[in-house]
Parts: structure tokens; C-alpha cells; sequence
């Protein structure tokens, strides 16, 4: 599919035209020092449409910096989508207006083909409230929008995809920390397939040093600025203009610059360096923790894909990490979109490292079709069956025998839903820091992994914090101690909320139009209260009955009851056309 992405700015307009099979780009324009006046702007669109027109454009993709809290992936653009952008301009004013106009003149130039958005927010739009809240009062929060919203998050979730391509696993199966280093430079902890912490905040400038962005700095110095004298708009200007590398060096936000001038002695060049590597390396430690470990590390965007001694410095004495970069590898990397991926991890790092090069046009080519290609509803197929999962309990043989004693085997009480699984007449005791909860059922057949599923009201009254896991995906998860009739047990991990999901055998998948992997949107309505389910996991194996898993937190916000059922969400568009709501989460996405 030729798609025409557009990314335009207050002063600059960036165009290229790709076929989506072949990933060529088949035309590109750049437009720079636009004035920043509706005619300059318009003239600009004009004349980059008008040379696109005749090269056959099937659809156009858009950047579009924020989403807002609403949009958590890429959208067809109606009247309504319009103006949802519109709003969430005072959370990006230098970036959403010039976005949207370019949206506008796009839609009126080129009216008989699709349009698409593509936020920069949407990759982060499903972090988790820790990491998405600012510690303010909630009222002031959901007023004016303060929250961490995240960007770049087209590039990040590129670049990880590629990096488990290269790996030859899934997303679902890994712990990647992507760095994006350039003048403009983020990182995110890509947690099994999601985005879940970032470095940029409710806009670009908390986080890393920048080009000419500060990063990170004490709330209290822009207060001390402001009673200085200085004005909201000094301030401003100061931050993310003034600030970063080009106000550390006093020469250049360009690191190649610097780095020459540090090799001729320049202090204040070599304390830019010195002060960006050290960010670099402070995100690295955090988001490794907040992830619990990490697998593989990717470098991208300018800095990461070139800078051989940038990379040194960020990746040097992470060895207590298991991460240990090959010296000849990363001088030798070398990226281009032949050949995207390059290794510079040593043979005995335990952490992948990799230089990925991204390219967000073609990752918004993508998704755009993707969208496209999804306009089409599917014969409607009759409702999805829910089941509500009380906590349980899966064992591996080792664990069960201290637990229960040697040589004793699971007992079978009765068969469960899904085809094979059966509740255990074994019960144990949950033991935190905080409480215990008592009788909780052993499910069988015993499996090779340990794995206890919590609700979220079952964490606080047991003291922990238990991560959101897909069945299976335990390493790193919570710690627990387990009670049994002949012992105790303290695991190191294997404590999770398990993530709500549908299973489906491939004859459920075909009817409903999604795949193993993908995350779908069900709508709960007749009962008391009608919710929709957002980020609903779809298991697709032959061994499966159609059936929602959720658990009793869940079901009490909807007041669910035995024999409930959901239904798959699409959302209205143009001409008559609607669109089922989901998206990959799987390598090759």
C-alpha cells in the first residue's frame, strides 16, 4: 500500500511516500524555515501535495505529537478525531496545532483517500498509574492534564520490535530497555510487548539531556527563576531552547561539535558529555529495576546509531547488570535501512545489546495500513462468554512435594472451563508482609513454572505489589510465601495479576478478525453496569474454549455475574465503515 506519511511543524514539513511491501520510499520532501504564518504553512502543504498527487496515494499517514489521555494507538481520522486533537493542543501547543493543520489541508487536498493518526503518546498511553502519576492532588491532576503522557513512542516501539525480530523471540517474551539519543533523546522500558515508564513526562522536556532541552531539573529551581524575575515565557525559552547540551557546552546542541571541541580541551564540552552520559546511565539503572531486569538493550535516533564513543561512555561499568559491551563491535556498528540491526554486546554479556536504526515513517506507514486494512467489520459473530477467576494457584512437582510431601500427587475435585484444567481438592496459604489469605486453590495439571494469580484487592490486604502478567510471563514478577500441609515456601517471584484475556481456538480467531497476540477492546452491556474492557489479551491454541478470563475485581466493577458475556468493540468511521479496536503486541507486528 503507498501510503504518504506528513509530519508537520510549526517550521518545518517532512513528506515521504512509501510502499508498505516493499518499505521503499518512493518520494520525500523536507521543507524547512517555514514561517509561521497560515499561508507560509499552507503554501508548503500545497506544494509537497501537489508533487505527491500523481504518484498514486492510497492513504496518508499523520504524526501527530500528543494523543492525550484518549488515544492509546493509531486512529482514521473523522471530524471527531479533529477535534479531540484540537483539545489536547494546550498539552502541546508548539507541536498539535501545526500537526492538525497539516491534517486539514491533507484531508481537503486529497478528500477520496483515508487519512490516519499517529501519536507520538500512544505507545505509553497503557503504562500503569505509578508510573503515569505525578504525586500532586488528583483534583489538580485531572483539571489541567498533569499527568506523564511519554513521547517518541512510534520510535520505541519500532526499534523494540526489531530488536526481537533480531532476536528471534517475541515481544511477549522480553524485557527491552530502548534508548532514543538524539536531539531529542527518551527511554523506555518496554515490559513484554508495553510500554511501562519512560523518561519524558506530561511534555518532551522531563528526562534526559537534550539538544537544546534541559531534562530533568528541580521543580523548585523554575520557581526560584520565576521570583528572580524571570517570565513564564524567559523560562520557557530557557528550558527547552536554551538548555541541554548546547547550554552546557555554550557552543553547539550538535554532540559532534562538542566532541571535537572536548578533544581540543574545551572543559565545558567535556562536562556536556560527561553530564549526558551520566543521565543516560542514571535511566538505565531505573528502568532496569522498575522492569525488574532487563534482556536487551537498544541504541537509536542520531546519538545511539552513531556515536561510537557516546555509547562507550552510557554503556561502560554495567556489568553488575550483566550487560558488557564488545569494544571491536561497537566501534565497527555500523546501521542503514538494509541492514538495521547491528550487535555490540560481548559474547558473555547476559544483556543483549543492539544499535537499531529507527525510522518512524515507515513504522506510521505501517500502522496507517494496518488501520486501513481494518476498516471492513466482519459478519458479526455471536457474544464472547466470560469467566471470573478467583485467585489461584499453579505448582511445579518440586514445589507441590514440599509442600504436600513427598511422592504425593495433585487431587482432582472437578473439571474447569478450559479443556484439560481441573480444580485441585489442595488448598495452601498466601503469606505476605502484610496478611495472609487463607484456602486458595490449587488448579491442575502441575506445571513447569510456579504461578499464583492475584486480584489487585487480594495485593493490598497480602502487602505486595504484583505486576500485570500474561499467564506464564513470571520472571521478575512479585515475591510470596506459600503454606502447605508439611511446609512453607518462600518464592522469589511467581506472584502476578494475571492480564484479562480471551482465549479462542483459530476457527474463533478467523470469525472474530484477530490473531494470537493481538489486544482488543470488550464492551459488557444489559447488566448493571456497562464497561468496557480495554487491553484484552487474545490466546488463540486449538486447545482453547472460546471464553474472557477476568478476575473479581473486575467483575465487581461490572457487576458481573455466572453466564455474563461481551461483545468485541468497533468504532463508527466514515461511509458507513467501521473499525475493530486492536493492536499487536507480537514480534513482526
Amino acid at each position: 500500500m503507498r501510503i504518504l506519511v506528513l509530519n508537520s511543524g510549526s517550521s518545518s514539513l517532512k513528506a515521504q511516500l512509501i510502499d508498505t511491501a516493499s518499505k521503499e520510499a518512493l518520494f520525500r520532501a523536507h521543507v524547512d524555515r517555514i514561517e509561521a504564518t497560515a499561508g507560509a504553512q499552507e503554501a508548503a502543504l500545497t506544494g509537497v501535495l501537489n508533487q505527491a498527487l500523481g504518484k498514486g496515494v492510497e492513504a496518508v499517514g499523520h504524526r501527530v505529537v500528543h494523543g492525550g489521555a484518549e488515544f492509546s494507538s493509531a486512529v482514521l481520522i473523522t471530524d471527531a478525531v479533529e477535534a479531540a486533537i484540537e483539545k489536547t493542543s494546550a498539552l502541546a501547543p508548539l507541536h498539535n496545532p501545526p500537526n492538525l493543520f497539516g491534517v486539514r489541508a491533507a484531508r481537503r487536498a486529497l478528500p477520496n483517500v483515508p487519512h490516519v493518526a499517529v501519536f507520538d503518546t500512544a505507545f505509553h498511553a497503557r503504562m500503569p498509574r505509578r508510573a503515569r502519576t505525578y504525586a500532586i492532588p488528583a483534583a489538580v491532576a485531572e483539571e489541567h492534564g498533569v499527568y506523564r503522557y511519554g513521547f517518541h513512542g512510534t520510535s520505541h516501539a519500532y526499534v523494540a520490535d526489531l530488536a526481537a525480530q533480531q532476536l528471534g523471540r517475541s515481544l511477549r517474551d522480553l524485557r527491552i530497555l530502548t534508548l532514543h539519543l538524539g536531539n531529542g533523546a527518551s527511554a523506555c522500558a518496554v515490559e513484554y510487548g508495553h510500554s511501562t515508564d519512560t523518561s519524558m513526562g506530561m511534555t518532551p522536556l522531563e528526562g534526559l539531556v537534550m539538544g537544546t532541552r534541559s531534562g530533568d531539573i528541580d521543580p523548585g529551581a523554575v520557581l526560584a527563576l520565576l521570583r528572580a524575575g524571570k517570565s513564564v515565557e524567559d523560562v520557557d525559552r530557557l528550558l527547552n531552547k536554551e538548555s541541554g547540551l548546547a547550554g552546557l557546552s555554550g557552543v553547539s546542541n550538535d554532540l559532534r561539535d562538542i566532541e571535537r571541541r572536548a578533544s581540543e580541551g574545551d572543559d565545558a564540552c567535556r562536562l556536556a558529555i560527561s553530564v549526558y552520559a551520566h543521565r543516560v546511565k542514571r535511566y538505565i539503572g531505573a528502568l532496569t529495576a522498575a522492569m525488574g531486569g532487563v534482556d536487551a538493550l537498544v541504541l537509536t535516533g542520531g546519538i545511539g546509531e552513531n556515536s561510537t564513543t557516546m555509547r562507550r561512555r552510557v554503556l561502560q561499568r554495567l556489568e553488575f547488570m550483566g550487560l558488557s559491551l564488545d569494544e571491536d563491535k561497537n566501534t565497527d556498528a555500523r546501521v542503514s535501512d538494509e541492514s538495521p540491526v547491528f550487535s555490540i554486546g560481548a559474547e558473555n554479556s547476559r544483556v543483549q545489546v543492539l544499535v537499531v536504526k529507527t525510522n518512524e515513517e515507515l513504522s506510521i506507514a505501517q500502522q496507517s495500513a494496518a488501520v486501513v486494512a481494518q476498516q471492513t467489520k466482519p459478519a458479526a459473530p455471536g457474544p464472547i462468554p466470560i469467566a471470573i477467576s478467583a485467585r489461584h494457584i499453579h505448582l511445579n512437582q518440586e514445589t507441590f512435594e514440599r509442600l504436600f510431601g513427598a511422592g504425593k500427587t495433585a487431587t482432582k475435585l472437578r473439571d474447569i472451563s478450559q479443556p484439560g484444567q481441573y480444580a485441585c481438592e489442595e488448598k495452601l496459604t498466601l503469606i505476605g508482609p502484610r496478611g495472609r489469605i487463607e484456602g486458595v486453590r490449587l488448579l491442575g495439571p502441575l506445571r513447569s513454572k510456579n504461578q499464583i494469580e492475584v486480584s489487585r484487592t487480594d495485593e493490598f490486604k497480602l502487602g505486595v505489589d504484583a505486576p500485570i502478567r500474561d499467564s506464564g510471563k513470571v520472571q521478575g514478577s512479585a515475591p510470596i510465601t506459600l503454606e502447605g500441609p508439611t511446609g512453607t515456601i518462600q518464592l522469589n517471584e511467581g506472584l502476578i495479576c494475571a492480564k484479562r484475556h480471551i482465549h479462542m481456538t483459530p476457527t474463533d480467531a478467523e470469525a472474530y478478525a484477530v490473531a494470537d497476540g493481538d489486544e482488543v477492546e470488550v464492551a459488557i452491556t444489559g447488566g448493571p453496569r456497562d464497561l468496557t474492557f480495554g487491553d484484552v489479551l487474545v490466546r488463540v491454541s486449538p486447545k482453547y474454549k472460546l471464553e474472557m478470563h477476568i478476575d473479581t475485581d473486575e467483575a465487581n466493577a461490572a457487576e458481573l455475574s455466572s453466564g455474563a458475556a461481551g461483545a468485541l468493540v468497533y468504532t463508527d468511521v466514515s461511509k458507513g465503515q467501521a473499525t475493530l479496536r486492536k493492536r499487536r503486541v507480537v514480534s513482526g507486528s
